[in-house]
């Protein structure tokens, strides 16, 4: 049995999520258990954690500390293979322009950076906040969670704001939009992601369907 816990703190559409995994898992012909709970217990239980999000970062974090989700975080990050989907992501870094300024979980070190109001493409043509649509990710370095996914395939944002790291080798993956947004982060056992493979057709139920068969190790 493959259990995989879905982290519910009130923030993103998780059914989709779990759909999807659930997809993939018949696919494999896995006997996968899916649990979308803000449940410490049934999370600890699980053997791989998805940590997704979607809104303001101020309620997110606020939901994420008033649940005690950044605790439950911490203990999945120790021992087990963790993804992380777009505020999800967010989430992990230090701190976000969002809001006025938001203090983050601080797992992976970054900032959160907002597009701006005056995003202009190589043309000076004026780019649309949020970026909302499909875009190619380049892959930075090999991961295991990009096996069979071609480079440059497209996966599907939508964001205003974006991380930035000096951290150079916890980029896996990049794309562009006005300016160079890291799509994708892998650090050790967690995997981080700015799209949303749940919505992003073969390409993301293929990162969905390795991460089903990721033991955490790169």
């Amino acid at each position: 049995m493959n259990k995989i816990a879905v982290i519910d703190y009130g923030m993103g559409n998780l059914h989709s999520v779990a759909k999807a995994v659930e997809h993939v898992g018949r696919e494999l012909g896995q006997d996968v258990e899916i649990v979308v709970t803000p449940d410490a217990n049934l999370i600890a239980k699980a053997d791989r954690v998805i940590f997704p999000g979607v809104g303001a970062i101020r309620d997110c974090m606020a939901e994420i500390l008033r649940l005690d989700v950044d605790q439950i975080v911490a203990d999945a990050i120790k021992s087990k293979p963790v993804l992380a989907i777009c505020v999800g992501m967010q989430a992990l870094m230090s701190s976000s322009e969002e809001n006025g300024g938001v203090d983050c979980l601080g797992f992976l070190q970054g900032d959160v950076r907002y597009f701006g109001d005056d995003l202009k493409d190589e043309n000076d043509q004026r780019l649309k906040v949020p970026h909302m649509g499909w875009n190619q990710v380049a892959q930075t370095r090999p991961h295991p969670l990009w096996k069979d996914i071609p480079d440059n395939s497209r996966f599907y944002f939508v964001h205003s704001y974006y991380v930035q790291t000096q951290k150079q080798e916890m980029i896996t993956g990049l794309t562009h939009y006005g300016t160079d947004i890291v799509a994708a982060l892998g650090v050790d056992n967690i995997f981080a992601t700015q799209f949303h493979p749940e919505k992003s057709q073969k390409a993301g139920l293929t990162l969905l369907r390795n991460f089903l068969q990721w033991d955490g190790t790169v």
